[in-house]
Parts: structure tokens; C-alpha cells; sequence
């Protein structure tokens, strides 16, 4: 009995709560009409998401034609294109010193050369790692795990556990010097810090992908493998026929994925290579802008939104020609 009156009791209240929400919201449909309810819902978020996503971008592109060094509008002339013309000013864009920004087409070509190898690193990794765990394997869901964890670290933690790894004194070397192998500068020669700046990005962001492209194995009807077994088809075959073709809506959003992040490479890079080194050779097109902003004492925030906003739109149309690749295929 003591149960049943409690209920009771938690009913009434939930009732009574329920009928105080109700009431504004019932004025709100009559006001607004039951269609233009969803809307006021979704007015919150879609202030929040304009606030810090779209009015950041009205500001960058705004400073884009802004010359000086004042930090607020007013305060900075209206130059027109010149920022741009000043990026694309260039005798051969093959050759950055030939640029009236060598350090602009510098980290171009640095972005170009980093986003085709871990993309193409990326992908393959985390294609096979999902694979691997998509099999009845034992502790499947322990390595599922394992390989998510370091998408939940910081960037920047993540720069600094390998920086250490890497160090002349640090654990690669003291097993290298077990093994009789005289210790490495790793992160001071142009060639393996550019290899272990792929490698450390690779490790700490492949967990996210290969949970998208697990997702999608998962989705895959067992029947057609089990039609396949049924048939003889080698396993090659039932890869190449069945697994890939039915996962290439999951593979198209993580290649848009890993290129936007490829291109947006910084906080891992900028720490292990100690701000780009050795020299510029992992100087990135998003550690360019954060040098012409905040990175010296000329503050050129004028040149450094122009340069993102070339780099939205380059990203803003690999992502159309991506989409557009993607309906044609599921067509």
C-alpha cells in the first residue's frame, strides 16, 4: 500500500509538472502554428551555431580586406584584394621562393605533401584495422577500445607524449642503443620528422575512422557472405566484390573527414616539430595563418584572413566535387 500511494504521488507530480510545460508551449503552437514548432526548438542551437561558426567566418572574411595592424575594424583600412594579391603574387608556383610569400606557398606545398600521404596512410589503416575487429576475434571489444583511446586525448598531449618518445634521450633511441644502433636527432632531419609527423597523426585519429567503416561492415547484410561462402568465392573476391562496394558511402565520409583534417593539421605538428622545424619543413598552411595573426609582433590579421578564407573555399570545393563523386556512385 505504502508503494502504490508513492507512485501515486510521483504521478501527481509528474502531471502536474508535465501540465506547468505544457501550458506555454500550447500558446506558442497557437501563436505560431503547429508547422513552425520545430523551429522553436531548434532556435537555440541555431543561435549558438551562428555565434560560433558563422559570424567567425563574416569577421574573417571582413578582415580579408582589411589592411594595418589595429585589431578592430575601425581601426583597419579597407584594402580591397590586395591581401589576395599578395598571397597569389608569384613567378612559379612550383618554386615558393619565387613568391612574394615564400612562406604561404611553403606551407601549401607542405599541406599537398602531408594531406596525400596521411590520407592515403589513414584510409588504408584504418580500412584494415576495421576489418580485423569487424572478425570474430577474441577481445574484440578491448582492442576496439584500445585503438578509439587516443582520439580522446588533446592534440597536444599527444605531441608531447611522442615528442618525448622521440627525443634524442628519449625511449626509441635507448632501445636503438640496446640493439648496438648509434641514437637518432628524429625530429631535427627534414625526412624523418615529416615521416613520424604522418605516423603520429595516423596513430592518434585512425580510432575515430575505423569506428565509421566498422558501422558500415556491421550494416552488411550476412546473407550476401554467406551466398558468397556458398559459391567458393576466394575471400579476395568477396573484399573486392561485396565488402568494398557496399562500404563506399562510409568510405567517401571519411576520405571528406580526413581531408578537411589533414588540411586543418596543426596542434600535433606544431608540438612536435617544435612550431614547424627543422626549418619550415612541416610548416602547414593553419600554423601560417596563426604566425601572420598571433605568432609575431606585425599582427597582419588582414593577410592571415585572407589566407584562410582561400583555404575555406579550396576545402569548401573538395567537398562539393566529393559529394557530387558520392551521389553518382549511389546512382
Amino acid at each position: 500500500m505504502a508503494a502504490r500511494s508513492i507512485s501515486s504521488l510521483g504521478d501527481r507530480l509528474l502531471d502536474g509538472v508535465m501540465s506547468i510545460v505544457e501550458a506555454p508551449i500550447n500558446g506558442f503552437e497557437r501563436l505560431m502554428g503547429r508547422k513552425r514548432m520545430p523551429y522553436l526548438f531548434l532556435a537555440p542551437n541555431l543561435v549558438l551555431f551562428g555565434i560560433f561558426t558563422f559570424l567567425p567566418i563574416a569577421i574573417a572574411v571582413g578582415y580579408a580586406f582589411t589592411g594595418g595592424t589595429g585589431l578592430f575594424v575601425t581601426e583597419r583600412p579597407f584594402v580591397g584584394f590586395d591581401n589576395f594579391r599578395q598571397l597569389l603574387s608569384c613567378e612559379n608556383y612550383l618554386e615558393p621562393g619565387s613568391c612574394k610569400e615564400s612562406l604561404f606557398w611553403t606551407a601549401i606545398w607542405n599541406t599537398l605533401w602531408f594531406v596525400s600521404f596521411n590520407v592515403t596512410a589513414t584510409l588504408l589503416v584504418a580500412l584494415t584495422t576495421a576489418l580485423i575487429l569487424n572478425r570474430a576475434i577474441a577481445g574484440r571489444g578491448f582492442f576496439r577500445a584500445m585503438f578509439f583511446y587516443p582520439v580522446l586525448l588533446s592534440p597536444v598531449v599527444i605531441g608531447l607524449i611522442w615528442k618525448w618518445f622521440l627525443d634524442r634521450n628519449g625511449l626509441l633511441n635507448a632501445f636503438l642503443q640496446m640493439l648496438g644502433v648509434p641514437p637518432e636527432i628524429f625530429l631535427l632531419e627534414v625526412g624523418w620528422s615529416r615521416f613520424f609527423v604522418v605516423v603520429v597523426s595516423v596513430w592518434c585519429h585512425m580510432g575515430f575512422y575505423t569506428l565509421i567503416l566498422l558501422a558500415g561492415l556491421q550494416a552488411i547484410p550476412k546473407d550476401l557472405y554467406e551466398a558468397a561462402s556458398i559459391d567458393a568465392a576466394s575471400p579476395r573476391r568477396t573484399l573486392f566484390r561485396i565488402t568494398l562496394p557496399l562500404l563506399a558511402p562510409n568510405l567517401l565520409v571519411v576520405l571528406i573527414l580526413l581531408m578537411i583534417r589533414s588540411v586543418q593539421i596543426f596542434d600535433e605538428a606544431w608540438v612536435l616539430t617544435n612550431g614547424g622545424g627543422p626549418g619550415t619543413a612541416n610548416s602547414f598552411i593553419v600554423q601560417y595563418i596563426y604566425q601572420m595573426a598571433f605568432g609575431s609582433d606585425l599582427r597582419l590579421f588582414g593577410l592571415a584572413s585572407a589566407a584562410s578564407v582561400l583555404m575555406g573555399l579550396v576545402l569548401l570545393c573538395l567537398t562539393l566535387v566529393q559529394l557530387k563523386l558520392g551521389k553518382k556512385m549511389e546512382s
